[in-house]
């Protein structure tokens, strides 16, 4: 019996859509709650020696919904507490569209984080201007809203700058980092802000946003983050480099394809 080319197409497009439905349902079944730890060594230029081995704890994009659920969220930080950060810095978007019936619980979940040098946060683009970092704060989170704060580690001077996602204004920037210590690290939730912190000659920059993606196609990639100049992981521009988290929570879809969410323990080390 002959096979037509119609038969064949349709017996490849219906091969293709069972896959697709098929990593769908992995995707939001196991993918988005199958976190990881990631342990990276970040080289960074002119690092003072007494700072190598410094230990960042880095969570980002915890979205609490009714997706991402306090037992998702606990994890991600008893992940962070087992391995004993020197700091914790938290990047952004704890509930998704400013949703505040999540505010507190976000809040709460987060609540045992502690470090010996603090735990310092920013806010990303679904965070509100008020009751989030509030809520944060009172659990001793020191948030940083367009501000800078100065840290002293192992008899050196260390200032973490902190912006909104919607603080994109080189001057604006510029006028935060004037002043600071030669090391600095920009927390800064939108890893666009790149361009600026290598143009001002900052040598560490701390971001999320992009969920890595969160859906990651064979041979296409991530999609939903190309527009990004680093979707997840280290890159560096200049004498300046970043870390960009693939995040804990989902937005839009609650499903992750070959992007699991993850926490960071980032090791600083002099940059070659």
């Amino acid at each position: 019996m002959a096979v037509t080319r119609r038969a064949v197409l349709k017996t490849v497009v219906a091969a293709a859509v069972g896959a697709a439905a098929g990593a769908g349902t992995y995707g939001f079944v196991y993918g988005r709650r199958a976190l990881e730890l990631t342990r990276a060594t970040v080289p960074v230029e002119g690092l003072p020696p007494s700072l190598g081995g410094l230990r960042l704890g880095f969570l980002s994009d915890i979205h609490r919904s009714m997706f991402v659920s306090q037992d998702d969220v606990a994890t991600a930080v008893s992940m962070v507490m087992k391995e004993r950060p020197d700091l914790i810095v938290l990047g952004g978007d704890y509930v998704t569209w400013g949703d505040r019936n999540y505010v507190g619980p976000s809040a709460e979940a987060l609540a045992p984080l502690s470090a010996p040098l603090g735990v310092f946060g920013i806010l990303g683009n679904h965070d509100d201007d008020h009751a989030m970092p509030a809520a944060l704060g009172k659990n001793g989170a020191q948030m940083l809203k367009d501000a800078r704060t100065r840290i002293t580690v192992r008899g050196e001077t260390v200032d973490l700058i902190g912006i909104r996602f919607w603080t994109r204004r080189a001057g604006d920037i510029a006028s935060l980092v004037r002043g600071a210590a030669p090391m600095s690290i920009l927390l800064a939730h939108d890893p666009r802000r790149l361009t600026e912190a290598a143009g001002l000659g900052v040598p560490l920059v701390l971001s999320g946003h992009t969920h890595g993606g969160q859906v990651v196609l064979p041979v296409v990639g991530a999609v939903a983050a190309q527009k990004f100049p680093v979707v997840a992981g280290l890159a560096r521009r200049d004498r300046t480099t970043i870390f960009v988290s693939r995040g804990v929570g989902t937005v839009y879809v609650p499903v992750r394809i070959n992007c699991p969410p993850e926490v960071a323990i980032l090791t600083l080390t002099r940059s070659a």
